[in-house]
């Protein structure tokens, strides 16, 4: 499971690293808040905690950040203010939860596996939609413009990857991790056949293209 922290102090951003990855995660750290968008941005996460007081730009608006990207993520705010306003803008920019240093380890860590338990029990939405494409999970039937595309098996996955981070860049890495489920072999160009092949379906006769490579980091989907 992938974790992104946010946090400027060093100390506390070590000692909650050590603690995650001792349970088994992979925490991947950003002291302040534009660096911490930048890497939200290059790949999916499966929680994200954000200090409210950072420099650039601060949780909250990271928070907000997120959410208007309708990316489905749990996110848990820390901070050292406690007052019902700071937690009202927290909630309002769409924080699930909210913790008060200074804290227990073992309460984050409880708190972080409520919020990733309760987003996966919730699931997804069942038809994934960009533009006049759209997914449906049940029936695994696509469609665009109205016109039913034929995927295989495969195709099928990494569309579905793909439109569940749509707006943030999906290195090749991930996707050999998420959708080919194998370490990720530089000699080889499988992923980018596949994309190939993808976009010759849903993208070569409609418009506007949804598919972009972004030159040295991975592919992306958005409108225009």
């Amino acid at each position: 499971m992938k974790v992104l922290l946010v946090e400027d102090e060093p100390q506390l951003a070590s000692f909650v690293k050590k603690g995650f990855e001792h349970e088994g995660y992979e925490l991947t750290v950003a002291y302040d808040g534009r660096s911490g968008w930048s890497l939200y941005q290059q790949q999916p996460y499966d929680l994200v905690i954000l200090d409210v007081n950072l420099p650039y730009l601060n949780g909250v608006e990271l928070c907000s950040r997120i959410r208007a990207g309708h990316h489905r993520v749990p996110v848990l705010l820390l901070t050292a203010l406690d007052s019902l306003a700071d937690k009202e803008a927290g909630f309002e920019a769409g924080a699930d939860d909210y913790l008060v240093k200074p804290f227990a380890f073992r309460e984050l860590l409880l708190r972080a596996r409520a919020l990733t338990k309760r987003y996966s029990e919730t699931g997804v939405a069942q038809v994934l939609r960009m533009a006049d494409l759209e997914l449906n999970l049940e029936s695994k039937i696509v469609t665009r413009a109205g016109q039913r595309i034929d995927l295989t098996t495969r195709e099928y996955s990494l569309l579905e990857h793909l439109l569940l981070n749509q707006g943030r860049i999906v290195s090749r890495v991930d996707i050999a991790e998420r959708v080919w489920e194998l370490d990720f072999d530089t000699t080889t160009n499988v992923i980018d056949v596949y994309v190939s092949y993808l976009r010759k379906k849903i993208d070569r006769d409609f418009t506007p293209k949804l598919i972009h490579t972004v030159v040295g980091m991975g592919y992306v989907m958005r409108e225009g």
